[in-house]
């Protein structure tokens, strides 16, 4: 199966992914649709403003939405009920939104997929609510299922919610301290290989236990496809840091994407840590220097992407990335039966290391 297999399987999703989340929060809130309870009057045209608004603004901005898809063919694949379980993938997508939309606020980031980021055009004040906002909202679907489901399979629900929400928090921390340089150390291999794991690998973590969950599985099930979906993550952001080293000016700006970007935050990639950890002492304190620094000028990211390709930072985190899907996949291939979603998940996976931009 070809990679554009998978990006047309993914692009001819997003609709139904799209209404679904509609479904629980409407482009347009009014009597009909408010879900809240209240004693007064809403000021509907406030609440549009303020929430529904920017929310589906940022979610015209583009994305992968690779997380609801992740979860879909997990659910497929473990033979759920998938016209009662389909909407649950409203809630890694929407967290994950969420968190983009405070991590922008928290860099201080100018674009977002090639568009004003969501703060620059509703202020900091309505962005930061609204992004909280999204942690809250889809958990809607487990009120609306609970006539449906039983009410163990609902707490469990809840349960690898709030666990990986709390981790994704940790993740967030300790990008945050590496890359302002705070406290004059740099993190290992293994260091960096959790914090993606609760960055980004615990959305993704989190769509595939709830599928597990929600198609009866046990928790032994569970776990492993928790790791396998981890993997993926982590996998994804080290690809994705990569994409931002390789890819010449050119190509970013054709896509909406600042050139040298995270050397300008002084984001500590896997390909930083590994040329950190190549470099002479000398050509080390000069990156650090420069990642501290938080430059915009392109001569001097410029030299810093010289360092690292001078190692074989690259090639080492395209090695771990690999070797990260291909051992996961191992541990979960013999416990799906042979299908279309089966063949899928695995393209799937393999599709999110190799994309390119």
């Amino acid at each position: 199966m070809t990679s554009i297999d998978i990006i047309n399987f993914i692009e001819n999703k997003k609709d139904f992914i799209e209404s679904t989340i509609e479904k629980y929060i409407p482009k347009d809130i009014n009597k009909a649709n408010f879900k809240a309870n209240y004693r007064y009057e809403p000021d509907y045209i406030s609440l549009n403003y303020g929430i529904s608004k920017p929310l589906w603004d940022f979610l015209s901005y583009g994305g992968k939405r690779w997380r609801p898809v992740l979860f879909l063919l997990i659910s497929e694949a473990l033979d759920a009920d998938m016209e009662i379980v389909s909407d649950f993938l409203i809630i890694p997508e929407i967290a994950h939104n969420g968190t983009i939309i405070i991590d922008d606020i928290e860099d201080n980031a100018d674009l977002r997929r090639g568009k004003p980021a969501l703060h620059k055009v509703y202020g900091e004040d309505i962005t930061i609510n609204c992004g909280n906002a999204m942690y809250f909202l889809p958990l809607q679907v487990i009120e609306e299922h609970k006539s449906k489901i039983d009410i163990h399979t609902l707490y469990k629900i809840y349960s690898i919610y709030f666990e990986e929400m709390a981790n994704l928090h940790y993740g967030q921390a300790l990008d945050i301290t590496w890359h302002k340089g705070i406290l004059k150390k740099e993190p290992n291999v293994d260091q960096y290989l959790q914090m993606a794991a609760y960055k980004t690998g615990t959305l993704a973590r989190m769509a595939a236990r709830m599928a597990v969950a929600l198609s009866g599985k046990d928790e032994k099930l569970e776990s492993k496809f928790g790791r396998f979906a981890e993997s993926i993550g982590i996998a994804f952001q080290i690809q994705d840091d990569l994409l931002d080293i390789i890819t010449t000016e050119k190509e970013r700006e054709a896509f909406g994407k600042s050139y040298g970007n995270d050397i300008s935050e002084g984001k500590r990639s896997l390909a930083i840590i590994y040329s950190l950890e190549l470099l002479d002492y000398q050509k080390r304190n000069r990156l650090i220097e420069i990642l501290n620094s938080h430059t915009k000028q392109k001569q001097i990211i410029n030299e810093a992407m010289d360092l690292i390709k001078e190692t074989e930072a690259i090639e080492l985190s395209r090695d771990t990335a690999n070797k990260l899907v291909l051992e996961s996949w191992k541990d979960i291939e013999n416990e799906i039966k042979e299908s279309k979603a089966k063949r899928y998940l695995k393209a799937f996976s393999e599709f999110l290391i190799k994309r390119k931009i």
